[in-house]
């Protein structure tokens, strides 16, 4: 085995050798100038104290408003932000990537070795990690929770299409651990830096995958949880023997905050005025008609692009509509992407690709989504879709119009709803709760469904639209995966990026994915809070936070 370096997004330091710490790229929160409007009232949180050179200071709670209920804690599980957002900050991953490079660095892992066939990893584990129930992070736990994942099956879809092949998982001593995989498996190495491979406590493996998502969770990282109520509020109390923080942070030890608290708010109106009050400290989904008056009374809003699928409709080439190529082409064409920028925030951008800009590998396909309504008229024409009287087509006696349910904060709907309806689609908009969604979606009668998928690396395409994985259209084999297998081949990058180009290409010339918005997490957040900081995939990565000065 020798040691290999990844090219590009994905380079990891030489095995054996332990880089000097690469400190996390920082969407910092800076303290309003002197002068600024300052509003009455303040939170616990806010009485944290700073000194002048604005030195972290230790304590409070930093107080969060969601917008929705999780449902389910488990991120071995559950792929949601929502989820994410809050399991991120209870365990740690074997790497870590540098939001700004797109680097792979040590986090609990000190080094590693990734063989020239991309068929074996073999990681190098630092001393000293301990759950938070007191027991060893060791070789056998990464073992032990892997081949849970692979137990999980179906329940883990994220996380089986990060170890497809895994053959042999070997622990040749307490600190090695040796991955083989009876297939070259290229975006593995960033995989183990998502939430989705990252660690708990045999006794919480011991438990059933619907104990888990209840919140019974011990892992390594920063925060311990101690609190879930569903649809009220989960609370998070800083694990005080932490020691092991990313190579990427910016402090060693323990947490600046004494604890976090996230609370179920989902009216946005309930949200900015608990912001405006000092009642919460972050408003996790800032609206974008809210973003210039919060700003405008002193507040701030932070923002990071999520990289991966971008909010897409994705058609199920089972339905009786979805089936119907012309249909699925003649919506990409039937979309003014340019006219959502009214509409959507200034922190989000119209797709101009399946894959975000934010993700490595990205290549801008633009020119593949132009807005084209008579052309879009003409497929749907050629294929036999007749204008009605009320302007919505028909063929065959069956109407061109379907249901859309979704859970996310996505007012561009109603505008692309518009947009559909003057080529004659009636797309009909129902927005429901996460479990609601979730439930309809099991039962696979839905002709499109809506959503993204964040991963800081192209392969996402493989894992959301693979048919031997998620495959989120429910089609059969084809060209598309066989471009897709190429991916996983090669450490080459350009090679890498010029097969995941492939790939987007023919997924949007079948119309496999019909790209919306370039989803954006908007944060607002008190005066008092300092260091709220993203991970690569746009998750919160709260170990460096802390309060301090005025609300």
């Amino acid at each position: 085995m020798t040691s290999s370096s990844l090219p590009t997004t994905d380079s990891p330091h030489p095995a054996g050798t332990t880089p000097l710490p690469q400190r996390r790229t920082r969407f910092a929160l800076a303290m309003l100038a002197a002068g600024s409007l300052f509003l009455a009232g303040c939170s616990d949180s806010a009485e944290a104290g700073t000194d002048e050179a604005g030195t972290p200071q230790q304590g409070g709670i930093l107080k969060v408003a969601y917008d929705t209920d999780p449902q389910c804690l488990d991120g071995q599980q559950v792929g949601y932000n929502v989820t994410l957002n809050i399991t991120r900050q209870i365990t740690d991953s074997l790497t870590d990537q540098d939001p700004e490079t797109g680097e792979i660095e040590p986090w609990l892992a000190e080094s590693w070795d990734v063989s020239e066939d991309a068929k074996t990893f073999t990681f190098h584990l630092r001393e000293g990690v301990k759950f938070q129930d007191g027991t060893d992070f060791t070789s056998a736990s990464v073992k032990e929770n892997f081949e849970a994942i692979e137990e999980l099956g179906a329940k883990a879809s994220i996380g089986q299409t990060y170890i497809d092949g895994l053959k042999e998982i070997e622990t040749p001593d307490e600190r090695t651990v040796t991955f083989t995989f009876d297939r070259p498996n290229a975006q593995f190495l960033q995989a183990t830096s998502t939430m989705n491979l990252g660690f708990y406590s045999s006794k919480t493996l011991e438990q059933s995958p619907e104990q888990r998502c209840t919140g019974d969770l011990v892992g390594t990282g920063p925060f311990e949880l101690t609190s879930v109520e569903h649809n009220k509020a989960i609370e998070l109390t800083r694990y005080d023997d932490y020691d092991w923080p990313s190579s990427l942070a910016d402090h060693d030890g323990p947490a600046h905050l004494a604890g976090i608290e996230f609370s179920i708010v989902p009216e946005a109106s309930v949200r900015n005025g608990s912001l405006l009050s000092g009642q919460v400290d972050v408003d996790t989904s800032v609206q974008s008609q809210d973003e210039a008056s919060l700003e405008a009374q002193g507040l701030n809003i932070v923002s990071r692009a999520n990289p991966g699928v971008v909010y897409n409709l994705v058609p199920k080439t089972t339905g009786d509509i979805a089936s119907d190529r012309a249909v699925r082409k003649a919506l990409n064409k039937g979309i003014d992407r340019q006219q959502l920028t009214t509409v959507i925030s200034d922190h989000q951008s119209p797709a101009t690709s399946v894959l975000a800009e934010s993700t490595p590998q990205y290549e801008d396909l633009s020119d593949l989504l132009a807005y084209d309504p008579e052309g879009a008229k003409r497929l749907l024409d050629d294929a036999g879709w007749k204008t009605g009287a009320d302007g919505i087509r028909t063929k065959d006696g069956k109407e061109l119009s379907t249901t859309l349910t979704y859970w996310q904060d996505a007012p561009f709907l109603e505008l692309v709803q518009q947009q559909l309806r003057a080529i004659g689609f009636d797309l009909q908009l129902e927005k429901k709760t996460i479990a609601e969604v979730t439930a309809l979606q099991a039962e696979g009668e839905e002709e499109f469904t809506f959503g993204n998928l964040t991963r800081s690396d192209a392969d996402i395409l493989r894992n959301y639209f693979g048919a031997e994985e998620q495959n989120s259209n429910d089609r059969e084999p084809g060209r598309i995966d066989s471009v897709l297998a190429r991916t996983t081949e090669t450490l080459d990058e350009d090679k890498r990026k010029a097969d995941f180009t492939q790939a987007a290409t023919l997924i949007l010339d079948e119309g496999y994915s019909i790209p919306i918005v370039e989803l954006a997490g908007i944060v607002g957040t008190g005066k008092n809070v300092h260091d709220f900081e993203f991970e690569a995939s746009s998750r919160y990565q709260l170990y460096d936070t802390w309060l301090g000065g005025e609300q």
